[in-house]
């Protein structure tokens, strides 16, 4: 499969996952009943998710979409501040945003236009890889006649197909979240549904990637390593700031490292934080903090990510970036993927996962995790990458 004209990224090989009835909820006898009456729309409003990483893992469902429906028009409603994880691909034939930071007054009049938008847009499918309320109440009050998505959240009076979500004892199973997209995927006749996530950049976001590199002079076989300490999800997520500054140093000392922290907004004091406990040198992104785009760009370019359980991880994993990724309070099966170059981290204890965001006790699930275990593993994959290079 070839790049976008311009691009630059990895597509990984098609790879065939039997289909599961446990994976959707349904049976494949419902799925090929279902399927096998199916007339290609079209017109496809595909509602993205609402976190960085769950775009990155939703697009191997996006390429089986645009493989299947080649000669539908798809379009994706997102968020506005992920429009750049899309960008650079061709899964798409456009994209919508959700209307944002309004007041609640606002927002109603601005979901009720987004709404009269889409059915003057004349959708035929609406397909729902987001499993909010809203975005089934969206498709529904759109008039989009065929609304498919998983039934939770209270949603499933608002779907015509309905796909039933793992639960034991009224909770959810975990399942990763690429079988979950790939799940809806197949349901609608995607036969080939690839396993790795895929991104690309643009020429304008490898500019500001090289820009970046450039001004902190970075020698042309310098290892670039990218740490990233912070985490949107909230603080239970992130590992100590010492320890990073450690890992930071010592791949400094021991690989000669140029080392990067990235940040998003609202996590420039904890990159700051662990920029001012290094003894070395370090890039901080803070100002003006590097847009998702270049972030992408310089990731891809990366000898080593070391990060939290967060976005930024799984960039790593569609570039095939090596990536060690610290796991505290939430359950790594949910985001589990086949990328062969991640290394994951993560220390039993009696509370966890918990999955909250703040941590009510002693954060003994990050405060467990020793700073020699992650320069270990970090320093492994450097030293791998480097020997690949030189044969």
């Amino acid at each position: 499969m070839s790049h976008p004209s311009g691009l630059v990224g990895r597509i990984p090989a098609m790879a065939h996952e039997k289909p599961s009835g446990n994976g959707t909820g349904q049976t494949n006898a419902t799925a090929t009943s279902v399927t096998g009456k199916l007339t290609a729309p079209a017109r496809m409003l595909v509602v993205l998710p609402n976190w960085v990483g769950d775009v990155v893992l939703a697009t191997p469902a996006l390429r089986a979409l645009r493989t299947r429906f080649a000669g539908s028009h798809i379009t994706g409603l997102v968020k506005g501040h992920l429009a750049e994880v899309l960008s650079g691909g061709d899964w798409l034939d456009e994209l919508l945003f959700w209307p944002q930071n309004q007041n609640r007054d606002r927002r109603r009049q601005s979901f009720l236009g987004l709404a009269g938008e889409l059915r003057e847009r004349k959708f035929d499918w609406a397909v729902l890889l987001a499993n909010s309320f809203r975005s089934a109440l969206l498709a529904r009050l759109a008039g989009i006649p065929r609304r498919i998505g998983y039934d939770r959240d209270g949603r499933g009076l608002l779907l015509t197909d309905k796909l039933l979500p793992h639960k034991f004892d009224g909770q959810y199973v975990p399942v990763p979240m690429i079988r979950s997209y790939n799940a809806v995927a197949r349901y609608l006749g995607c036969r080939e549904c690839p396993t790795l996530p895929e991104l690309f950049t643009t020429p304008t976001e490898e500019t500001v990637a090289t820009d970046a590199i450039e001004a902190a002079g970075v020698g042309p076989k310098q290892p670039i390593v990218v740490m990233n300490p912070g985490a949107a999800f909230g603080p239970a997520k992130c590992w100590l700031p010492e320890r990073f500054a450690e890992v930071g140093d010592g791949l400094v000392e021991q690989c000669g490292a140029a080392v990067f922290l990235s940040c998003g907004p609202k996590e420039i004091d904890v990159a700051r934080r662990v920029a001012a406990k290094m003894r070395h040198p370090v890039v901080v992104q803070d100002n003006p903090v590097m847009r998702l785009g270049p972030l992408k760009a310089l990731i891809r370019r990366a000898r080593l990510l070391v990060t939290n359980d967060t976005g930024p991880r799984h960039f790593a994993n569609a570039f095939g970036t090596p990536v060690v990724t610290i796991f505290g309070p939430t359950d790594p099966e949910w985001t589990a993927t086949d990328a062969p170059k991640e290394r994951s981290l993560m220390v039993e204890v009696d509370c966890g996962p918990c999955m909250r965001r703040t941590c009510p006790l002693d954060h003994r699930c990050m405060t467990r995790i020793t700073s020699e275990s992650v320069f270990s593993i970090a320093r492994e994959l450097i030293e791998q990458r480097t020997s690949a290079s030189v044969v």
